[in-house]
């Protein structure tokens, strides 16, 4: 019999898609190894049931919080993230796993061990992925691949038998990154600073990607500049987005829900970007990039970057986004254009066979 496996993981506005995005790349590996995945996952404002759906999984979809509801306080910090006060959340997920489940996966910042005891049915194994090392969890296996992080830190937030999956060592990535990484790396050996990346997450709350936009039309950037601007469909801010790519004095190509990023960054020369799991890829790639934190643990995860990747972080962008944005651009830029290709940075911490050895610890769990 396959190994049946449930995710729990939710997208929205204000989370991102980022949760609901590496489990689907970890379903897609376990379930090219013959396991049943299915997913569970809240209807909340730019849900991505849809996308679940359309990759193949089993979804069900947790009820919308009803009008009124207050979302539960701290802690975790987080825990407005559910919507919902977690002891709901932990029995309507508890209901949804009524058909039962080998492995349960939670990766969610709103939830930690008190719905992990609750939600997890007797005889299921718990795996918890998590980047924030913030609050108690219980489960079998831990996942942490946030760049500097330390086995260390989970010390007294998990019990003894947990076993700890730690650093970009485990990064998520699809199949595809590491197929193309040797290709991409190769590429770079031209130096060329032609075709531009830029993207922040398949939600972009704060619609920064305008700000980047009209940041890199004062730059002076030669017309044969090309930008690639990547977004999901469930973008609140995807038409402003639209309209201004057709003002830009260059061309702005717009790429909507993409499947094969590693296609996309194999043929980017440079990359301004949010800093979460998007850095492992462009890390994994070897492009260069400037990187917009958007939160405390994005702007950790910048930082690291730049120790051992080429990369720079643009630091106080909201007080002025599109001038400090642009700015930032325009001298990483010709930071670049005068180095010798040889001299720039290459991340090898992340391979991009990071999926393969998850899966490897979660199948060797008794």
């Amino acid at each position: 019999m396959s190994l049946r496996i449930a995710f729990r993981a939710d997208a929205s506005v204000e989370i991102g898609s980022g949760h609901v995005m590496r489990c689907l790349t970890l379903a897609a590996a376990l379930r090219a190894g013959g396991a049943e995945c299915r997913f569970v996952s809240r209807d909340l404002p730019g849900n991505l049931n849809t996308r679940i759906a359309a990759e193949g999984f089993a979804v069900t979809s947790l009820p919308a919080p009803a009008p009124g509801t207050a979302p539960e306080p701290a802690p975790p910090p987080l825990a407005h993230w559910a919507r919902v006060p977690h002891a709901q959340d932990a029995a309507q997920t508890l209901d949804a796993l009524a058909t039962g489940a080998d492995w349960l996966v939670v990766d969610h910042y709103a939830l930690d061990a008190r719905w992990e005891r609750a939600a997890c049915p007797p005889g299921t194994r718990l795996m918890v992925l998590d980047d924030l090392a913030d609050r108690a969890h219980d489960g079998d296996l831990l996942l942490d691949q946030t760049l500097g992080r330390r086995a260390a830190e989970y010390d007294t937030l998990v019990p003894a038998r947990t076993r700890r999956l730690i650093g970009p060592r485990f990064a998520l990535l699809r199949p595809e990154f590491a197929r193309r990484r040797a290709a991409s790396l190769t590429r770079r050996a031209d130096g060329r600073l032609a075709h531009l990346l830029v993207l922040m997450g398949g939600m972009d709350a704060e619609n920064t990607v305008s700000d980047i936009l009209a940041g890199l039309r004062d730059t002076g950037l030669p017309p044969d500049t090309r930008v690639s601007v990547v977004i999901g469909s469930r973008a609140p801010h995807l038409a402003s987005v639209r309209a201004l790519a057709g003002r830009m004095p260059f061309a702005v190509d717009i790429h909507v829900d993409v499947t094969d990023m590693a296609a996309l960054m194999q043929e980017t020369d440079f990359a301004i970007s949010a800093s979460g799991l998007i850095s492992y890829e462009l890390i994994c790639m070897g492009v260069p990039a400037l990187l917009v934190p958007v939160s405390p643990i994005q702007h950790k995860v910048a930082h690291e970057t730049c120790r051992i990747a080429e990369a720079r972080v643009v630091e106080g962008w909201r007080e002025a986004p599109a001038r400090r944005i642009g700015e930032a651009a325009r001298d990483y830029l010709a930071y670049l254009a005068a180095l010798p290709v040889g001299q720039r940075r290459r991340g090898d911490a992340v391979d991009g066979l990071g999926t393969e050895r998850v899966v490897e610890a979660m199948l060797r769990e008794p």
